[in-house]
């Protein structure tokens, strides 16, 4: 067995659903104060050594700031560029009581705080000034999806580097609570249906707007769940679901290939499991769409 954290829904459900809402509540600022970049790219949380970041937000008066889901602290750090630093405990007991906190947190500082109260994403979602069932917070939990994320963010890396062509920072997507690299043909896409709950068809249009091959990690989040490393392409190419890769399998449901974490962290090497899965499943989508493959990759350029 490896040294890659277990996480399971049974242990991890509750703190995982505080953190999904917590990281929306973080990724709706963004939202609602920074300028639209291509893909919603500028609203995508960054993880870093202590877990996930905002970008930083213009105050609108000559300072900005950034939002930390700290999974040492276990708590929402605010950070100012005037020197200001506070803590939000992630521990409030419920949603509501989280969402008023920073609210009131933000507005003590001057800072915006106004952004959309429904979550993304997540079927029949509660209102977060709504949300005032018992949330249990789990220290333990919460600090094994920071060792994941640690223990995973070497391969996504390497994978990334190998591609000269117009892909996505390794990032992750509050809406949907997954880590996440894109890689893109060139070509424009036709128009995706969308449907996406809580998620205007104008937003999925427009992450989708060129073709695609993008994959992942999702960790469940709100949804009881057991997590899984992912790959999809978008349109997805004839041939694509009966395609052999090197792990896992085609998902009909979720219409993509999925690799259980709890398999990756049962491998001797799970770094060179998840590599072979991110790599196999990319060159199939690759080939089957008829990517032009020289001019949009490259060897990993070693630091």
């Amino acid at each position: 067995m490896s040294d890659w954290p277990e996480l399971r829904a049974e242990q991890d459900h509750e703190t995982l659903t505080v953190l999904h809402l917590a990281a929306q509540m973080i990724g709706k600022i963004r939202v609602a104060h920074a300028p639209w970049v291509n893909h919603g790219w500028h609203v995508a949380l960054q993880p870093n050594a202590r877990g996930l970041a905002s970008l930083p937000t213009a105050a609108g008066d000559g300072r900005t700031f950034t939002l930390t889901l700290d999974l040492c602290r276990h708590a929402v750090v605010l950070w100012v560029s005037d020197g200001s630093r506070e803590e939000l405990p992630l521990n409030a007991g419920s949603i509501a009581a989280l969402y008023q906190r920073l609210v009131r947190l933000l507005d003590q500082h001057g800072l915006p705080s106004r952004f959309d109260g429904l979550p993304n994403e997540i079927e029949g979602a509660v209102p977060f000034a709504e949300d005032k069932v018992p949330r249990d917070y789990s220290r333990a939990s919460a600090g094994r999806l920071r060792e994941a994320l640690a223990a995973m963010l070497p391969a996504f890396a390497r994978f990334r580097a190998g591609f000269t062509g117009k892909a996505s920072p390794v990032h992750f997507w509050w809406g949907s609570f997954d880590l996440a690299v894109t890689r893109f043909s060139g070509r424009t896409a036709p128009p995706h249906p969308g449907g996406v709950p809580g998620l205007p068809d104008r937003v999925t249009r427009e992450a989708y707007s060129h073709e695609v091959s993008s994959a992942g990690f999702w960790a469940a989040g709100a949804a009881k769940a057991e997590p899984f490393f992912y790959s999809y392409a978008y349109p997805s190419p004839d041939g694509f679901s009966a395609a052999q890769v090197a792990h896992g399998r085609f998902d009909d449901t979720w219409g993509e290939f999925i690799l259980p974490y709890d398999q990756v962290r049962a491998a001797d090497d799970p770094d060179r499991m998840l590599g072979e899965f991110l790599q196999s499943t990319y060159d199939v989508a690759a080939d089957l769409a008829k990517w032009d493959r020289s001019a949009l990759e490259r060897a990993p350029v070693a630091p």
